[in-house]
């Protein structure tokens, strides 16, 4: 969203919600925010990486890839 949206909607809440409800809105924003950046950072476990490996085999074995000519090469 663009900062012009986001000020609209900031401002329309404010004029909309009462003190209450705007705390409410604005702890669970920060909430889901809190979890998204959690869980964009969170390392692998083992068993993920097992599994992203196991994939990347099974798309080899069944011709699933690009050349090094055609990684270089492709637009």
């Amino acid at each position: 969203m663009t900062t012009t949206a986001l000020s609209g909607l900031l401002e329309y809440l404010r004029g909309t919600l009462t003190a209450n409800n705007m705390r409410w809105v604005g702890e669970h924003l920060i909430e889901y925010a809190n979890k998204e950046e959690a869980e964009q950072f969170r390392p692998y476990t083992m068993q993920e990486i097992d599994d992203m490996l196991d994939e990347a085999e099974n798309a080899f074995e069944a011709g699933d890839y690009l050349t090094q000519n055609e990684v270089f090469h492709r637009k």
